[in-house]
């Protein structure tokens, strides 16, 4: 993605774009020697625009931009033209109103450096008999503050810290917490505002090393696995346009969100079907279980104070990706609003997926036919403190879209007495807790079903009380609700009924007279478990339902709002869900929440196998049969075969 010739409304921004808009914004005199970038998005047109737009049309390109005076903590939004090269609109923004932008790389050294000059933690680390060379190893963690309706605390620029030690540079900190510690640090003042010190408790000394030099010899069982295409991959990659098979869409990569899927489209006979318009992971929330005030403030929102796409990594043939591997890089940004290129962020590949479809007709001799699945990947891999996280997007040759994020890296861990049983905590090393802790991803889903005008009907499984038309019991049938007004857009999930989602569009039907659908398969787990009335429920009210559906506006960009970086709450899906505005045959956004919540194991320390979660957007009615009865049989050396008898 890091060529500069922009062809799209939604093509990524461009290393020359994001130049500009640094220029523009410096000849204007808002950028200064303590000025800083937390974040530089292109302001994507309304899909309206997206929709009119031709090749070889004028391409409208707006950066917005998120501005920090380092030196004063004063923040500001704004929007630049970078065609004609001018500042459309520049507003400051209220920290205690509009939340903090978020966390800059900088700022994670210079959250360490704050807390190691303060003398109050000094001597807290010399309560514990821990000398100036532990002092010197020990890791503090720049965590996200949160907002706790604190006085002192209104306006400041903080970030909390915990301490963790380490043997040597490349120990695994996460081993040895320091108990009962926590800075809660002003970035802006450069001082820690207050160090709560609830005791001192024994340091976890047993090391978590997972690297293969502290852990024995490596198997030798484990013969070679080839993944060969001869003839190359079954894609294409035109500049951002992908195509496979009939699958055709947009590939998008930004600083916030990471991935973005647009205009997700499925060719059927002479024309392209388009079920989303857009497509990404908007947010992921992770809250901690333990009420111990020294943590009972943790929650992180890794999206919106992190950046998913800023701490992306760049992948690895054969580590990342296996097999055919196309790679695409990422243009970015850093601190100080210059462009920076990500090599290597996205990876697309192939994958065989098992039995797509199989019959074995016992009326004709047994004979058999089956086609074998393939999917489309479309992944990207971001670490985000202790935890690494993969998003894939897979395309099926049926017509099936999914999302699974994999969930693996270290265990956040506290420290106690060995032995200590915790009612919110498994004791995974002698004295290391790892608090229980959920993951709430959030999906931002724009639909287009067949057209830009959907509805949402919510369906679940119903039995049929006996009686005369039911005399045996055995009876079920279909409930279907339509999702009609903005105040019932909150929907649980409920598994013992499978209750799931259809979209459709009202006025396009199938051969059967139905309108055409797709429907949200959830993986139910349950929502926010904090309580409602806490700071966490406010600040992560999208984690109360498994789905939220609204009405699509341009600026609805995040479930929990723009900035929720050290916001009180109540932004985003709250606000958009209030009043009555019809929801039936509009232009809609869905937002779904799902993922785990994680009690930890013993076998997930020292590092975590990976934990997989997600959903499916299943085609229901949109098509009129099975679209992938085409599909070739598979050779496979002469090992498969059409048809055969007994």
């Amino acid at each position: 993605m890091t060529d500069t010739a922009v062809g799209h409304p939604l093509d990524p921004l461009t290393a020359e774009e994001i130049a500009t808009a640094r220029r523009v914004l410096d000849e204007a005199g808002k950028v200064t020697d303590t000025t800083r970038f937390p974040l530089v998005l292109l302001d994507e047109p309304d899909r309206h625009v997206v929709a009119a737009h031709r090749p070889g049309d004028p391409v409208p390109r707006v950066v917005r931009a998120t501005l920090l005076d380092a030196a004063t903590g004063v923040s500001a939004e704004a929007l630049v033209d970078v065609v004609s090269g001018l500042l459309l609109a520049y507003r400051d923004l209220d920290a205690a109103r509009d939340g903090q932008p978020p966390v800059l790389m900088g700022e994670y050294e210079l959250c360490e450096g704050i807390v190691k000059a303060d003398p109050r933690w000094r001597e807290a680390m010399e309560r514990r008999q821990l000398d100036e060379r532990a002092q010197e190893l020990a890791v503090c963690a720049p965590l996200a503050a949160g907002h706790f309706e604190v006085a002192e605390e209104e306006g400041r620029r903080m970030l909390r810290s915990l301490t963790f030690l380490r043997c040597d540079e490349s120990d695994n900190p996460f081993a040895h917490p320091v108990g009962g510690l926590v800075a809660d640090v002003d970035l802006v003042e450069g001082r820690v505002l207050r160090l709560l010190d609830t005791g001192v408790v024994p340091t976890p000394s047993e090391c978590g090393r997972y690297e293969p030099e502290h852990n024995g010899p490596p198997r030798t069982d484990l013969r070679p696995l080839e993944i060969t295409q001869p003839e190359g991959p079954s894609f294409h990659l035109d500049g951002h346009q992908l195509s496979w098979l009939r699958w055709r869409l947009r590939l998008d990569f930004n600083a916030r969100e990471g991935l973005v899927l647009h205009q997700v489209g499925f060719e059927d006979e002479d024309r392209v079907r388009p079920v989303l318009h857009r497509a990404s992971l908007a947010e992921m929330a992770v809250p901690y279980a333990e009420p111990d005030p020294s943590r009972n403030w943790v929650c992180y929102l890794d999206a919106g104070e992190y950046l998913l796409g800023r701490n992306a990594n760049s992948l690895r043939l054969g580590c990342d990706c296996l097999g055919e591997i196309t790679y695409v890089d990422a243009v970015l940004h850093d601190d100080h609003g210059n462009p920076e290129v990500l090599p290597q962020a996205v990876c697309i590949h192939e994958e065989d997926f098992g039995l797509l479809w199989k019959h074995t007709n016992i009326f004709d001799d047994m004979a058999a036919h089956s086609r074998r699945s393939r999917r489309l990947v479309i992944s990207f891999i971001t670490t985000l403190g202790n935890y690494d996280y993969g998003f894939y997007w897979y395309l099926y040759q049926d017509g099936t879209i999914e999302f699974e994020a994999k969930s693996t890296g270290l265990l956040q861990t506290s420290a106690s007495e060995p032995g200590t049983d915790s009612p919110y905590a498994t004791e995974v090393a002698p004295g290391l807790q790892a608090p229980y802790h959920q993951h709430l991803f959030c999906a931002r889903l724009d639909p287009v079903v067949d057209g830009p005008h959907n509805t949402v009907e919510e369906l679940e499984a119903q039995p049929v009380p006996m009686g005369p038309d039911n005399p045996n019991g055995n009876a079920f049938t279909v409930r279907t609700t339509t999702v009609t007004g903005a105040a019932e857009g909150g929907r649980e999930g409920r598994a013992s009924v499978g209750r799931r989602w259809r979209i459709s569009n009202p006025s396009r039907h199938n051969r059967m007279g139905r309108p055409v659908a797709y429907t949200l398969v959830p993986q139910t787990e349950p929502t926010l478990l904090a309580r409602p009335d806490s700071s966490v429920a406010r600040r992560v009210a999208y984690g109360g339902r498994h789905l939220w559906v609204t009405r699509y506006a341009k600026d609805r960009h995040y479930p929990d709002g723009d900035y929720p970086n050290q916001h009180p709450g109540g932004a985003g899906v709250p606000q958009w869900t209030r009043g009555n505005a019809s929801l039936e045959n509009t232009e809609l956004t869905l937002w779904h929440t799902f993922g785990p919540t994680h009690v930890p194991r013993l076998e997930d320390w020292p590092v975590m196998p990976v934990d997989r979660c997600g959903f499916t957007l299943r085609p229901t009615g949109f098509f009129d049969r099975n679209p992938a009865l085409d599909l070739p049989p598979e050779s496979a050396g002469g090992h498969c075969h059409t048809a055969s008898g007994h």
